[in-house]
């Protein structure tokens, strides 16, 4: 009796278990059925396309298909169709013997960046390519030397495009990147990088020298996205390296973790964002001159330079911007911005960050209100996020058709199609 009354409760104990197992399995979060990411409630991922290339910047066709830019060659082509089927995408046609970042749909064109250059192809009636082999060249001779060559590319609705020209330095130094040197009087960099440059997207065989500097100061942005609520180019910049490294007199290791904020700008022609002479602090929230032009963490920068709209905490690399103009996410999102965060190399001590996607809300054509993380979980394990080893980053943001969105990974060459469900 007594052995028949223990196997009874051992029985017992074991049905509560798996009962106790399987309600903890059922009521947890489906990180599978969301390859791996975190996301608000009602919201779902799927993994459609993976191994395909490192992906930078990608677009999506009224048609549902996905064009998308890679790093580097995959079998001497550059550019990517991928047509979807359901939660699958797959590579339809690749072409285009140069890699790059940027990449855009408008007025019956895709126009795609490589270090050095734009090119388009002219589309048919579906948006498919008419002849991948023969690009027409656009703009020529863009600057690339060495550090921040990545040209991102944003098309207004008036004909124009804009192309970012990325500082060949870190802090302007007279040595770059050298304990101590001192900025380059007059920042000649300035002159021929730094900054967005403006050109005809109608035009053919523009030279860079034909383009207009259409703001400068910027160290180098990835991100752009043009805001059709107040018809304005916004940008994402990266901010500066290695503060304790260079100036250890004035900065401590946690503070060079921290500083200088990611900046997000909205740009007007002939705006001066203020790199190399100052960075934003997003802790004292405010404009502070660069140590390398006499700064010392404290002095409050008085020159002229245009503030940021939104600061977010530094060195998390923001590569990707879109301003979500859909219907199938909630209300809040409407015109409000997406920013992908590739992730840092720059933080330690402090653990590596970034790694995600976030949410910025906007009201009237501004931000309005703090910021959240949107979509989380890329770079795998939070050991590895830490020591900043991300088995995914994302690097490029699409809206689709009917309003979902799509993330590009450009180490694995994954893409994300993030959707909701009322």
């Amino acid at each position: 009796m007594k052995k028949n009354t223990l196997g009874t409760i051992l029985l017992s104990s074991l049905a509560l278990a798996g009962i106790t197992t399987l309600f903890a399995l059922k009521n947890a979060p489906d990180e599978a059925a969301n390859a791996g990411l975190t996301l608000p409630a009602g919201f779902h991922a799927a993994m459609i396309a993976e191994n395909i290339g490192g992906v930078r910047h990608i677009a999506v066709t009224p048609q549902n298909e996905i064009y998308a830019r890679l790093r580097g060659l995959e079998n001497g082509k550059g550019t990517l169709l991928l047509h979807q089927t359901g939660d699958k995408a797959t590579v339809k046609m690749s072409f285009g013997n140069f890699a790059g970042t940027g990449i855009g749909i408008k007025n019956g064109y895709l126009y795609a960046s490589s270090d050095e250059a734009v090119y388009r192809f002219k589309l048919n009636a579906k948006d498919e390519v008419i002849d991948p082999n023969k690009p027409q060249l656009v703009v020529s001779g863009l600057i690339a030397r060495g550090e921040h060559e990545p040209k991102a590319i944003c098309l207004d609705n008036a004909g124009h495009l804009y192309v970012n020209i990325g500082a060949y330095s870190n802090a302007c130094q007279v040595k770059d990147r050298t304990k101590g040197s001192p900025g380059q009087k007059g920042c000649p960099i300035l002159d021929s990088a730094a900054g967005i440059w403006q050109f005809s997207a109608t035009k053919l065989n523009q030279h860079y020298a034909n383009g207009i500097r259409y703001a400068t100061g910027l160290r180098n942005v990835v991100g752009m996205d043009w805001n059709t609520q107040d018809n304005q180019l916004f940008v994402m910049q990266h901010g500066r390296d290695q503060l304790h490294d260079l100036f250890p007199q004035y900065f401590d290791a946690k503070q060079s973790a921290e500083l200088p904020a990611e900046c997000m700008y909205a740009l007007k022609k002939g705006d001066n964002a203020g790199w190399p002479y100052m960075y934003y602090d997003q802790i004292q929230h405010k404009k502070i001159q660069m140590p390398e032009y006499g700064g010392d963490g404290k002095k409050v920068y008085t020159g002229n330079a245009i503030n940021p709209v939104a600061a977010y905490p530094g060195h998390l690399a923001p590569d990707g911007l879109l301003f979500y103009t859909g219907n199938q996410f909630p209300a809040k999102y409407k015109n409000g911005a997406f920013i992908a965060f590739h992730g840092s190399w720059n933080r330690a001590p402090e653990p590596q960050a970034g790694y995600f996607v976030v949410f910025q809300p906007f009201k009237n054509g501004r931000p309005s209100g703090k910021w959240e993380v949107f979509a989380d979980g890329f770079a795998g394990n939070a050991e590895d996020k830490a020591k900043g080893s991300a088995m995914h980053r994302p690097c490029g943001l699409a809206q689709g058709p009917d309003g979902s969105l799509y993330v590009s990974d450009d180490t694995k060459g994954a893409i994300y199609k993030i959707t909701y469900k009322r």
